[in-house]
């Protein structure tokens, strides 16, 4: 039998999310420091407390809704350009869930995926650019096999950024002085997949 998840499971996941980045603040400002604005562990560490404290005050009902509501808040509550993308790849994945009351882990793929192709749009970038997709994309596939699938190609796909030349973003004005740097959007796109794993964990999902 198939097992399936609610809006809590979600709510969870991004309540694991927020403690991840804020543990990580400083490793993701650190990176951000080398190739970018040196803003993106504060940020997120702000839309994702932000994200938290909403879903916490009233939760939403259906899965979607709880994506798309945290999706607004990032887009609304972070500066730069990681809460426009991450707000993207949140409201886009909710609205593909659509308004059941239950999903599974391949319906999340799925809905993942439409999330993904959102963020490529939005940012015009592709896998091999050093940007999040270059874990995104790889984790989504993962998941279509395991929660645990998803996270390692995940932070396989970040730590697959070191020896890139930036396209896109800040880091790409900076040409050949980007490459030996891992990507600081690549690498909170890890934490996003490790605590979804660690929450499906909790559930005896894998």
């Amino acid at each position: 039998m198939t097992e399936t998840f609610g809006a809590e499971f979600l709510v969870r996941w991004l309540a694991a999310v927020a403690e991840a980045v804020e543990r990580e603040a400083d490793r993701l400002t650190e990176l951000d420091s080398a190739i970018g604005d040196a803003d993106h562990g504060a940020n997120l560490k702000r839309g994702f407390a932000a994200v938290a404290e909403t879903l916490a005050k009233e939760p939403p009902t259906t899965p979607g809704a709880v994506l798309t509501t945290a999706g607004r808040q990032l887009i609304s509550t972070v500066g730069g350009a990681s809460g426009p993308l991450y707000g993207t790849l949140l409201r886009r994945t909710g609205k593909t869930l659509g308004e059941d009351e239950r999903f599974d882990r391949t319906q999340l793929a799925e809905a993942l995926g439409a999330g993904v192709a959102a963020v490529s749009q939005l940012g015009g970038a592709q896998v091999g650019d050093k940007t999040m997709l270059d874990a995104l994309v790889p984790a989504v596939e993962g998941l279509r096999t395991s929660f645990g699938a998803a996270s390692a190609a995940a932070e396989e796909g970040a730590l697959g950024t070191v020896p890139l030349r930036a396209r896109k973003g800040r880091a790409s004005y900076l040409g050949e002085r980007s490459v030996g740097h891992q990507d600081p959007g690549a690498t909170s796109s890890a934490l996003l997949f490790s605590t979804l794993a660690a929450t499906a964990r909790t559930e005896g999902a894998s």
